[in-house]
């Protein structure tokens, strides 16, 4: 059997194709016999944009203040990522993801005011240390766009809008960051066919099904504790986010 990848993360700027290309390549693994399932990661950006554009703001920022909604987005992601993951662990599925934790990175990086590509702000040191309980991705794709294509592609979409800056910032957050080492760079400047087929290429030949073995009659004490360990984990680090959550917002509104 060729060894699968469990979680597939598709990364890169606005504009790039990621969740385009999650729920493609989620379909072709499924076609395929594999059970892969599309899920989305974000930060609620998108969605404060647009509350911002109903309340008469320009945007999240605009609403919330720069740090604010750096923070929100953080909280958001991360419990966005923890969901994915358990539902991962509880299903054996194949998650294709689209965005993960690096994306938090680059963000911040990218809104920085005074960005020092050679090192790691606070809000990105804490960013890091909150997200440091997830495992890295088998496989990360990053989808490397040109600005301009990017930007284009936004305005074409029309409900939303990102400033040129800002995406040059945020391709040299992603190529700055020390996970870039480790992804799959992949040409996003093409058609939708043309990109799927370049992420597809990559992952030929095509993994194999894990064999499934029979099911114990009675379940294995040491997956009991790997079980029980993993939902006090899980159990802990929730009563903690909220905790984390209520004590910010009560000190911000």
């Amino acid at each position: 059997m060729v060894p699968r990848p469990r979680t597939i993360a598709l990364v890169g700027i606005d504009g790039s194709g990621k969740t385009t290309q999650a729920h493609l390549l989620a379909t072709a693994l499924a076609d395929r016999g594999l059970p892969a399932t599309y899920r989305r990661n974000a930060g609620g950006r998108r969605w404060f944009g647009r509350l911002a554009t109903a309340l008469g703001r320009r945007d999240g920022e605009h609403l919330l203040g720069r740090r604010t909604m750096l923070l929100v987005e953080s909280v958001l992601r991360w419990l966005a990522i923890l969901r994915t993951l358990l539902r991962r662990r509880l299903t054996g599925e194949i998650a294709v993801m689209d965005r993960y934790a690096v994306c938090q990175y680059a963000s911040i990086r990218a809104h920085a005011k005074n960005p020092r590509p050679e090192r790691l702000n606070r809000a990105e040191r804490r960013a890091r240390l909150a997200y440091r309980i997830f495992p890295k991705p088998d496989l990360t794709f990053l989808l490397a766009v040109d600005p301009t294509v990017a930007y284009d592609r936004i305005e074409r979409r029309g409900y939303d809008h990102e400033e040129m800056d800002y995406l040059r910032a945020a391709a040299a957050a992603y190529r700055a960051v020390p996970e870039y080492a480790g992804f799959v760079v992949i040409d996003a400047n093409g058609t939708p066919e043309q990109v799927q087929a370049a992420l597809l290429a990559h992952l030929d030949p095509a993994p194999a099904p894990v064999a499934v073995a029979a099911i114990p009659t009675r379940p294995r004490p040491a997956a009991l504790v790997s079980h029980a360990r993993a939902l006090i984990l899980v159990a802990a680090t929730l009563a903690a986010a909220a905790t984390a959550v209520t004590l910010q917002l009560a000190e911000v509104f």
